[in-house]
């Protein structure tokens, strides 16, 4: 039974074990591009995944969809949703919300794309992105963009803590590629984006793939075009009654990150905590109750 509230990229990893080897092969075509690639005609995308016509309209029903025009005007609405504002993005929910208090609503929106972004993380990625982020001979860039830098900020300290070799670069700044000096291959590099995707954020995850840094990307459900440089890639849904999006979601994998990394590294940690711990208590930075 196809959940019509995923999204096509989220349809196509779910189904992924099921298709065939040509249907496999029209998949990763149509996530390398996605969405636009789906938007060519029939015989266009066929041939740009060398596959025949009818392996297209087999892979499409078995997605859901009576057929490739139906697929592709799904396409479109999501391509409409990825770039519209706030004024619009309230404009499509305002007038058929249901009834009942924001709070309530807003509340089983956040918990639904909770349980729907689970569904879709994939645990030995879950497992790589812990490794590559617990390893100490990486060194770890965590970057995020005009709404998302208030989770980068947020998961750098924590992860500042947890080891060394941890830097913030400001993507939005003038001088973010001054960051990327420091950055070798197999150094890991965190990136928050999430739709009105941004052009520095891209750049900044393409020169940092050409200088062999490994890529942990948490997106929308969308896709940031990020992924295209990514080894791993964490969708959370985003949306809610309310012009702006929610990054609770991404928020919350960021938190599980954290939280696995200590574990992974506690024996290093503790020690950092209890240094931290002393100079707090020499700086009185913090109210002690006793």
């Amino acid at each position: 039974m196809t959940d019509e509230s995923q999204t096509i990229a989220e349809r196509l990893q779910t189904a992924f074990d099921t298709l065939t080897r040509a249907e496999r092969q029209l998949a990763d075509t149509l996530l390398q591009n996605y969405p636009v690639t789906g938007l060519a005609s029939i015989t266009h995308l066929a041939k740009a995944a060398d596959v025949s016509t009818p392996t297209v309209v087999r892979m499409v029903q078995k997605l859901g969809f009576s057929g490739f025009p139906e697929f592709q005007s799904a396409l479109r609405g999501e391509l409409e949703a990825r770039i519209s504002d706030p004024i619009t993005k309230r404009d499509t929910w305002v007038h058929s919300a249901p009834e009942g208090h924001i709070l309530n609503r807003f509340t089983d929106a956040v918990i639904g794309n909770i349980h729907q972004s689970l569904t879709q993380i994939d645990l030995d990625t879950f497992e790589r992105a812990c490794v590559l982020l617990a390893d100490p001979d990486r060194r770890v860039f965590v970057a995020g963009g005009r709404i998302t830098h208030a989770l980068a900020e947020y998961l750098f300290l924590h992860m500042q803590v947890l080891r060394a070799g941890v830097t913030h670069v400001h993507a939005m700044s003038s001088t973010w590629a001054h960051d990327l000096l420091d950055l070798r291959a197999g150094d890991v590099v965190v990136i928050f984006d999430v739709r009105r995707y941004e052009n520095s954020t891209l750049k900044l995850a393409e020169l940092a793939r050409d200088r062999g840094a490994r890529i942990i990307l948490l997106t929308d459900q969308w896709r940031s075009p990020v992924h295209e440089f990514a080894d791993c890639t964490f969708c959370g849904r985003i949306v809610v009654p309310s012009a702006w999006d929610s990054l609770v979601t991404l928020m919350l994998m960021a938190e599980a990150l954290v939280a696995e990394v200590q574990e992974r590294t506690w024996n290093s940690t503790r020690a950092r905590m209890q240094d931290l711990e002393g100079m707090f208590d020499r700086t009185r930075l913090f109210r002690k109750f006793t």
